[in-house]
């Protein structure tokens, strides 16, 4: 599995797309993915976002430990 939540729907959702030979489940399934890219890139996004705007280590510290930045 992935080393994130978003990597672990991504490998699900690919070997949804090898177990079948619907092509509409396809596009359904492929279009899931692509949504979860842009999903995991507006994390990156805020993360860098936040270290950009918090400068203040113990806030830093604080949002690592509720999960919000890495």
């Amino acid at each position: 599995m992935g080393d994130t939540t978003l990597e672990t729907i991504d490998e699900l959702l690919a070997g949804a797309v090898r177990d079948t030979d619907d092509p509409e489940a396809h596009y359904k399934i492929n279009s899931a993915r692509q949504l979860l890219e842009v999903i995991r890139q507006r994390h990156v996004d805020l993360d860098e976002a936040v270290d950009e705007t918090a400068t203040d280590a113990e806030i830093l510290d604080t949002l690592r430990e509720l999960g919000y930045v890495d």
